[in-house]
């Protein structure tokens, strides 16, 4: 009778691939069997079935141990759907319970362990490591082991086991030591093996793995886990044909191992071999008798096969008869974002219900980051309707000029055009307001996400790429420099810092930034030159040469290799000429003109730039002349350096341009005709003259008010552009210069 007690015990024992030695063989077969579906990845039977046994036996703390690991196993079979917080909650219970049942039981100290390591409390996780150490105690004679030897050595393999982070990532000089003393306890022992097999796949050591797989495939020939841990490996790697073997070696070993075919279906979908992945992954489905957690497992392969179609198809179908799975919607909001042709709208819905639906605990990182990229991405062409608005307004603007100019027959004419262009501004502006809502409701779940894990790097970086991609630099400065604490701090991380202040404006912020990279590489030339390009900025007008000294730094810098640094070099050379143009040093100005013409005689831009310079000072200098005789030297000198442009440019149409602009004036100055002479009359929009009105060149000193009749006459620089028209109570007005000159009707709005 005994010798058939003993026989039926080795076959269940090799049935299922686990050893307890220490419980009677109907305990074995029901425990054995709950773990036999943990590691089926059927964790809501095993589930069923450690229920059933806590209650036939509430004090045994083995289960409790066992049922926590299912807990744990099931979180990771999916990180992508389930909340971390939530299920290391329900394991942690289990393992709470089991130390309430037995304290000298040490597998439920490792199991608080690995919950507390996962969560990032790594005090908690060695007090309890040392707890359960505490309770092993040690002899010589390995039979004399208290608790018995086959436990001993799972316990520390187990404690090994907990030395493997969230990330996957394990730390080999605990974890292996302990392995090693658990394998000369207990050598025969498959799961040690198991484990010592995936700490070594953790590491990128494939041989090892692979050996320690093998062993374990030796010393329990039936179990098809070691061969599935083998084909993993195999599509790490990228090497499918090498991996199929082993899954199907796992099939042949235990035929109903429903896990094999699904991950046969997955490596199938990914070499494109749909008709056989369909296959596998029927027979999964058949196998699992079409359950719905079933066919969830089956859309998680999917999706991580990137089926994205599918995905969507087959959370829909679960959706018609199940719609308590509600967790299921981030899996198709994620494919609707991640599918070749996206669905940002769809998406939207779909992770909308999401939050609606689902607790906020169980809630994860993840569905933050995804809803705040399908926001961004719906509304990808928000920098598109910004320069369309103010395309539309420019043209509104100037239609209302005209509109409010012209006569009462003319107005009847226009007006459709202006109502046109009212109901369009109308209509972009409400999309506009649209878009920034839904943009400031994106980087509000960006920093939600963030809030999980503040020193997550590569979040950082996401958020404030786009923070600047969405035009919020200040934002994306913040955001950045929050790298630089975090210990990102390069000449690099500062430098994109310092550009983000630059570009939001904040030039004292960005000087600060640009100043510490100078102190770390005092001869960096991109710090050098964004400084005086700040200073630059904050120049009242370009006469003030705040920027000066730095550009002069720039050049300085620059010189070490004039060739190599020569945009820097004819950068400085550009503001320092305007400078001392702007300030009446015509001398100094030409000096740095001829140096931007002589930095490289094979670079005909910087030639051109050089003598377009040289050219506007001589006609800076005509219109400045009072006689007549005076202004024409100049403008011959002028018409020479345009030649010049033209010798080696010929299609040059600035030149061109201006050389017939100068030939034009030189014919009107010799008639006593002055083409510079601007005149014209500011008004109300009821057609009232404003008195004392400014009427200003753009970007320079040359300024005039109007008469008591609204009327001015002045003489502006040739290359002027715009006039900015102000006066008290009205709204200033930006008026482009087009040339020949003529009367401007100028009208403000109050």
């Amino acid at each position: 009778m005994k010798k058939k007690m003993w026989t039926r015990k080795i076959l269940i024992i090799s049935v299922i691939g686990l050893i307890f030695t220490s419980i009677s063989s109907l305990y074995s077969q029901d425990l054995n069997t709950a773990i036999h579906y943990t590691k089926s990845e059927a964790y809501d039977r095993a589930q069923e079935v450690f229920k059933q046994l806590i209650q036939n036996e509430p004090n045994n703390s083995r289960y409790y141990f066992y049922y926590g690991e299912n807990w744990i196993y099931d979180y990771f079979s999916d990180t992508i759907s389930n909340s971390l917080p939530a299920y290391m909650k329900e394991a942690k219970a289990l393992f709470e319970k089991g130390v309430s049942a037995n304290p000298n039981f040490p597998l439920n100290y490792v199991g608080l362990a690995k919950v507390a390591f996962y969560m990032g409390d790594n005090k908690t996780a060695d007090e309890m490591r040392a707890k359960a150490r505490s309770l092993l105690i040690p002899n010589k004679n390995i039979k004399k082991l208290q608790p018995p030897a086959k436990d001993y050595a799972l316990t520390l393999a187990k404690m090994a086991e907990s030395y493997i982070n969230v990330k996957f990532q394990v730390d080999t000089s605990k974890a292996l030591p302990l392995i090693r003393e658990a394998l000369r306890i207990d050598y025969k022992n498959p799961e040690i093996y198991i484990i010592a097999g995936d700490i070594y796949n953790l590491v990128n050591d494939g041989s090892n793995a692979v050996k320690n797989y093998n062993l374990a495939q030796d010393y329990d020939p039936t179990s098809p886990t070691a061969n599935m841990k083998i084909g993993s490996i195999y599509v790490r790697a990228k090497n499918l044909q090498a991996a199929i073997p082993y899954f199907e070696n796992a099939i042949n070993l235990d035929p109903n191992y429903a896990p094999a075919y699904r991950e046969l279906g997955s490596l199938y979908s990914m070499a494109r071999r749909y008709d056989q992945a369909k296959q596998y992954y029927e027979k999964y489905l058949e196998l699992t008798k079409g359950n719905i957690p079933a066919k969830i497992s089956y859309v998680r392969s999917l999706y991580f096969a990137g089926e994205y179609d599918q995905v969507i198809k087959n959370v829909d179908e679960i959706f018609a008869v199940d719609q308590s799975k509600a967790y299921l919607n981030r899996l198709a909001a994620y494919s609707c974002y991640e599918n070749k042709n996206p669905d940002y709208d769809k998406a939207l819905k779909y992770m909308e219900t999401l939050f609606e639906k689902v607790s906020p605990e169980l809630i994860i990182k993840r569905d933050y980051t995804y809803l705040a990229k399908i926001l961004l991405k719906k509304n990808a062409n928000y920098q598109n309707l910004i320069k369309e608005s103010e395309r539309l307004k420019t043209q509104l603007d100037k239609e209302r000029s005209r509109y409010n100019a012209a006569s009462a027959a003319e107005k009847a004419k226009m007006k459709p055009l202006v109502d046109t262009l009212n109901a369009q501004m109308t209509r972009i502006n409400r999309q506009i307001s649209n878009a920034e809502k839904e943009i400031d409701r994106a980087f509000d779940a960006y920093n939600k996400a963030l809030s999980y894990d503040p020193e997550d790097i590569a979040l950082i970086n996401e958020i404030a790429i786009n923070y600047y991609d969405f035009r919020k630099y200040e934002d994306a400065a913040r955001m950045w420099a929050k790298l630089i604490q975090l210990g990102k701090n390069d000449v690099n991380d500062y430098m994109r810092v310092g550009r983000a202040f630059y570009v939001a404006e904040n030039y004292k912020s960005a000087d600060s930034i640009f100043s510490i990279v100078t102190k770390i590489q005092p001869d960096y030339l991109q710090a050098h030159l964004y400084i005086a390009r700040t200073y630059s900025k904050m120049e009242k007008e370009p006469k003030e040469g705040l920027a000066k000294p730095k550009f002069e730094k720039v050049i300085q810098v620059a010189a070490s290799d004039s060739l190599k640094n020569e945009a820097e070099m004819i950068e400085a050379f550009g503001y320092l000429a305007y400078y001392y143009k702007s300030n009446g040093n015509y001398q100094k100005a030409r000096d740095y003109y001829n140096r931007m013409i002589n930095l490289n005689s094979n670079n005909n831009d910087n030639k051109t730039k050089g003598y377009l310079g040289l050219a506007s000072i001589e006609v800076d200098l005509a219109i400045n002349e009072k006689t007549i005789e005076g202004k024409l030297p100049f403008l011959s000198h002028a018409q020479d350096y345009y030649k010049q442009i033209l010798a080696y440019d010929s299609s040059n149409e600035q030149a061109k341009s201006l050389l017939k602009w100068t030939q034009d004036y030189e014919a009107q100055v010799k008639k006593g005709i002055n083409p510079n002479e601007l005149k014209g009359i500011v008004k109300t929009a009821s057609g009232q003259p404003i008195a004392n009105a400014s009427v200003r060149v753009k970007d320079t000193a040359a300024e005039t008010y109007t008469n008591t009749k609204g009327e001015f006459k002045f003489e502006i620089p040739q290359a002027s552009e715009a006039l900015i028209v102000s006066a008290p109570g009205f709204q200033p007005k930006e008026i482009p210069i087009v040339r020949p000159l003529k009367p401007l009707t100028i009208t403000l709005e109050q």
